[in-house]
């Protein structure tokens, strides 16, 4: 379903910032290295008296490691310090596992207070009941008004309820990052077109360097996908009768010139390469090119100086426009399981204060969602934020929306996709035949979802 952008666009930074929520899937947004941080032994719900009227709540982090706890962590201190009454327990989930875990804990009943929650989990958490609706008290809070009305809005309208059940504090877009440095000594231009995009992988590949880099690991799914449409141009992952558009033509046609840069222009190692070593690929000077979002600019901006690396939209679809993902935003959620839902909202409220979102997302390099944060300096200085704004800003950029309602939408992607993707790869499976089964499975669960719910 393509969203108004009348009403899901911002059309200048000045007016506000991004009215379109941006796929995750995702936000996807990741960290490197994301092994577990902990400062607590548990992340069970139950609420206990430390010490006098002080009460504790435990907050899951769902993409913990070196470089984004440290964030949440100081976001918790200044909490702390503003609320002596409430101890807040940090427990941090490496993101290839987060998901299997909140499962496991929703199973048990042992959830935490609060966590950090993807869009896209959204829908199933809600069926199952395990979240806490947040209307009433986000309409009573000082944030109404201010977060980005039509994240809010996405995440209300992909859950069958209507209801919200996160509060996104920050958004994302998928990007190209090329070495800035390599392709200005070998005279090749930025890529504008797909065209462009595969010349530019020939033309960079030596005997030294990789033209690109291809995750073929964990998380690669979503990100194929997002490809896979920006190059298409449809914006339509699942049609009104229930056909879905993975396996458009189209689709076959750029994942038959994609899968055949593997070997040739990528390493060898790329059928299993997770975020990680895609992202050390390129931090290292061995890939002249590398496809995530702009949340990945924390770990280039670690490991390079800022004239060796730029981001650079997604290539034009066929159609001649931009198109990107919907949904792609991160909000903080409340378990329905809370015994101190008050002090949790309290929380929630002040990691989408100004001040919260501004350290999270300059840390990270992402998009803040509230408003009051849209004029820093630093957010209009930012070379790859002023290419997403320029994406979203553009009067023909499209969006897709991903079928987030579907209770099993991600597990279809993180275990058929993933390992499809591999088959691919190594050769055990054609495009054509990936892209069937990868279609019948959608199919199968909206035809379910329709019967359960329509």
């Amino acid at each position: 379903m393509l969203f108004s952008k009348k009403r899901f666009l911002a059309l200048s930074l000045s007016s506000a910032f991004l009215l379109a929520a941006c796929g995750n899937s995702a936000a996807d947004t990741e960290s490197e290295n994301s092994g577990s941080t902990a400062q607590s032994e548990t992340g069970s719900a139950t609420s206990q008296e430390a010490s006098g009227e002080q009460v504790t709540i435990s907050f899951w982090d769902e993409n913990a490691g070196p470089q984004r706890t440290p964030i949440w962590e100081e976001i918790i201190e200044r909490f702390e310090e503003e609320n002596p009454d409430v101890n807040v327990e940090y427990f941090g989930l490496p993101k290839d596992d987060a998901k299997s875990k909140f499962d496991a804990a929703i199973a048990a009943n042992d959830v935490p207070d609060i966590a950090s929650l993807q869009t896209s989990w959204l829908p199933e958490y809600s069926i199952r009941e395990a979240l806490l609706p947040l209307d009433e008290y986000f309409a009573d809070s000082e944030l109404n008004g201010k977060i980005n009305e039509g994240a809010i809005e996405f995440n209300k309208k992909i859950v069958n309820d209507g209801q919200l059940y996160g509060i996104p504090y920050t958004q994302n877009l998928d990007i190209i990052w090329i070495r800035e440095d390599l392709f200005k000594e070998a005279g090749v231009e930025a890529p504008k077109t797909w065209d462009d995009f595969f010349s530019a992988v020939d033309t960079m590949t030596t005997d030294d360097l990789y033209g690109f880099t291809i995750r073929g690991g964990a998380g690669g799914a979503l990100q194929l996908q997002r490809l896979m449409y920006a190059y298409s141009g449809i914006t339509e992952y699942v049609t009104e009768d229930g056909e879905a558009t993975v396996d458009d033509p189209a689709h076959k046609e750029f994942l038959e010139k994609y899968f055949a840069m593997y070997q040739k222009n990528t390493p060898q190692s790329d059928i299993t390469n997770g975020y990680k070593e895609m992202v050390a690929t390129f931090d290292t000077g061995k890939a002249a090119m590398v496809h995530h979002n702009i949340g990945s600019y924390g770990e280039h901006s670690e490991a390079l100086e800022e004239d060796q690396f730029e981001a650079i939209p997604l290539p034009i679809s066929k159609e001649g426009n931009y198109v990107a993902e919907g949904g792609n935003t991160i909000g903080v959620s409340i378990f329905a399981g809370s015994e101190n839902p008050d002090e949790a909202f309290r929380f929630v409220e002040f990691a989408n204060n100004a001040e919260s979102q501004s350290l999270w997302n300059q840390e990270v390099g992402q998009i803040p969602t509230n408003s009051d944060v849209m004029e820093e300096e630093w957010l209009k200085n930012s070379q790859h934020l002023n290419v997403a704004f320029s994406v979203y800003d553009d009067e023909n950029t499209a969006l897709y929306e991903p079928p987030f309602y579907l209770p099993d939408y991600r597990s279809i992607l993180d275990n058929q996709v993933d390992s499809g993707i591999q088959s691919v790869m190594a050769g055990d499976t054609t495009v054509e035949e990936f892209l069937a089964e990868w279609a019948e499975s959608i199919e199968a669960s909206a035809a379910k979802y329709a019967e359960a719910f329509n």
